[in-house]
């Protein structure tokens, strides 16, 4: 049986990912084999291994480590081929069949491997510290620390496997719910029945007609399954509270925190910053964009439209391939050609189809294969800065790989650095060929909503985040409790420009959103990546000369160096409150602009 990835949207002149530099196909021998030998070398380590880690030398530690990860790395390759073909398409129940099996299976295998990281934790500190003087195990110190940093979080080893074995009738049971109920819901617009996908674009639409439609018919939409995503939302964030007080995290954000390599004082740092500049970003933008409307405020559905000049001509797949890569190669030429081969390969999915995954993402897969890229291209400038966010990712990814699979994978705070960046260059690209007035002022204004959108609106949903579950630690929450929840945090972050009465039909526009479901906690990275780039832009503005050659390295340490070290070579400290303030002029002088237009 052929992978059947690569035939959905064959009649679209836009790229559909070819997956067999994975697999060949579900049933391939190969694919079969490699379950069956990861199960066995997986056992094997078990037996040889187990209850003697902190008595080995650091030499014998470093080969056992060196097995693990290549266990891991077959695990991986398995993972992703299953998620990704998932992803492709959610509405095919044998791909989700096929999918859930792999997931059991990995999960069983991984078990065998779980008392490598227990084992390494109650490893005495001068113990560990003698160990790490041997080079085949130094190398893998910045994985090992980072293991290490939960110890005071980890419980007894049967609990653990306990809670390991039992994650796929838990919390990915809750995942693969959601994914599937909003893969097959649709939506009446107008009377036709849309995807997820396909209605939220029309509120980008240039008609005001058919974005209040489009608001109308996912309101409904939303509404008519909130019991649903109400239940998977008090669910989940319920696991979280059990799981955070046996492990003794003292916030919801903690272990995100942890996971991230970041300071609770820095996150905190950068959402206080944030927030404080709401007044002079998101409520200064909106209370002008709602003046170029000839309106006193706008409505919710009108957030993200074209500006009433915006003409937002098409841009063909040709044409945003070559605006990218000419923005990245600019920049460097060795980014642009790592660039090149995302399109000259069939690493890139844009072809938009019903059951499709919604939204945007770069897979890594593991360091012996490649990144894939997914989107669904429509033509807009927005999503040639979508597609220059993503191939950001799939660079970065592609760089970080000859570290190995345990130390290339980088933590959230610096995985949105090169997807930022690569909007950024592609934007500056974008405004500087444009010679036009008003072209320069559409551009700027788009740039402007964007980066709203990546600082104002991700920390607004962490604040959402953050009072839901602290509000679900007194029981259960109905669903209008949630809905109140999305509309304080949403309307203190966009402010009087945007009407969000109480009734709102926005509050339930909560129901449809990803990360809260599949990684609470993760969209803060999205405005630490935006205001370090904005940081990071800054300081190549000033000083050009041998910034891509450390920007480059930056990339290509994945996760060997923290964002303090990563950051020292420009100068810069994610630690400084003015780091910040730094990143956040950036946009607050993009709005000067516009106001001077």
């Amino acid at each position: 049986m052929a992978d059947d990835s690569a035939k959905i949207g064959e009649k679209s002149d836009l790229p559909v990912w070819d997956l067999t530099d994975l697999y060949p196909s579900p049933d391939a021998p190969v694919l079969t084999r490699d379950l069956e030998e990861a199960a066995k070398h997986a056992k094997d380590l078990r037996q040889r291994f187990e209850g003697r880690i902190a008595g080995l030398d650091g030499a014998a530690l470093g080969a056992l480590i060196v097995e693990y990860e290549a266990i891991q790395e077959r695990l991986g390759r398995l993972a992703s081929y299953a998620q990704l073909r998932y992803a492709g398409n959610m509405s095919d129940p044998e791909i989700a069949r096929f999918q859930q099996t792999i997931d059991e299976r990995t999960t069983d295998i991984s078990a065998d491997l779980l008392f490598v990281t227990l084992e390494l934790n109650k490893i005495d500190d001068a113990v560990f510290a003698g160990q790490l003087k041997a080079p085949a195990l130094a190398r893998y110190r910045p994985w090992l620390e980072t293991v290490r940093s939960f110890r005071a979080h980890q419980l007894s080893d049967e609990v653990e496997r306990l809670l390991h074995e039992k994650r796929i009738t838990g919390a990915a049971a809750w995942n693969r719910l959601f994914d599937e109920t909003v893969a097959e819901m649709r939506f009446n617009v107008d009377g036709k029945e849309l995807t997820s996908e396909a209605a939220l674009t029309l509120l980008v639409d240039r008609d005001g007609k058919k974005r209040k439609a489009a608001a109308d018919g996912l309101a409904a939409g939303f509404r008519s399954r909130l019991k649903a995503f109400s239940l998977v939302t008090n669910t989940l964030a319920k696991d979280k509270e059990i799981e955070d007080r046996w492990r003794k995290f003292p916030r919801p954000v903690s272990s995100r925190n942890l996971a991230n390599q970041v300071e609770d004082e820095v996150v905190d740092a950068l959402v206080k910053a944030v927030k404080d500049s709401y007044p002079k970003l998101s409520h200064r933008y909106y209370k002008l964009k709602a003046k170029w409307f000839g309106v006193e405020a706008l409505d919710y559905w009108d957030r993200n439209a074209p500006l009433p000049q915006d003409k937002d001509r098409s841009v063909s797949w040709g044409d945003a391939e070559k605006l990218v890569l000419d923005a990245y190669n600019a920049f460097s030429p060795e980014l642009g050609a790592l660039g090149r081969r995302f399109f000259d390969r069939p690493w890139i999915d844009a072809s938009p189809r019903p059951g499709k995954s919604p939204g945007a993402f770069a897979h890594p897969t593991v360091p012996s294969a490649h990144p894939y890229l997914l989107m669904s291209y429509r033509g807009r400038t927005r999503d040639v800065m979508t597609l220059a966010h993503e191939l950001g990712h799939g660079v970065h990814q592609v760089l970080a790989g000859p570290q190995g699979l345990l130390l290339s994978d980088t933590p959230l705070t610096l995985a949105e650095t090169a997807s930022v960046f690569g909007e950024m260059l592609t934007f500056q690209a974008l405004l500087k060929r444009e010679t036009d007035p008003e072209r320069r002022r559409i551009l700027l204004a788009s740039k402007v909503e964007d980066m709203l959108n990546t600082v104002v609106r991700q920390i607004a949903m962490h604040e959402y985040e953050r009072r839901l579950h602290d509000t679900r630690r007194q029981g259960e929450l109905t669903a209008d409790e949630i809905g109140k929840i999305w509309l304080d945090t949403q309307t203190e972050a966009l402010g009087p420009g945007i009407k969000l009465g109480p009734n709102s039909d926005y509050s339930v526009f909560w129901a449809y959103i990803p990360h809260f479901i599949h990684s609470p906690f993760y969209v803060y990275a999205y405005a630490f990546g935006d205001c370090l780039v904005n940081s990071l832009y800054a300081v190549y503005r000033e000083r050009p000369d041998g910034f891509p050659k450390k920007y480059l390295e930056l990339l290509a340490a994945g996760g060997t160096k923290r964002h303090r070290e990563l950051l020292a070579p420009f100068g810069l400290d994610a630690a400084d409150p003015a780091f910040w303030s730094k990143g956040l002029s950036v946009i607050a002088g993009f709005i000067d602009e516009l106001e001077k237009a």
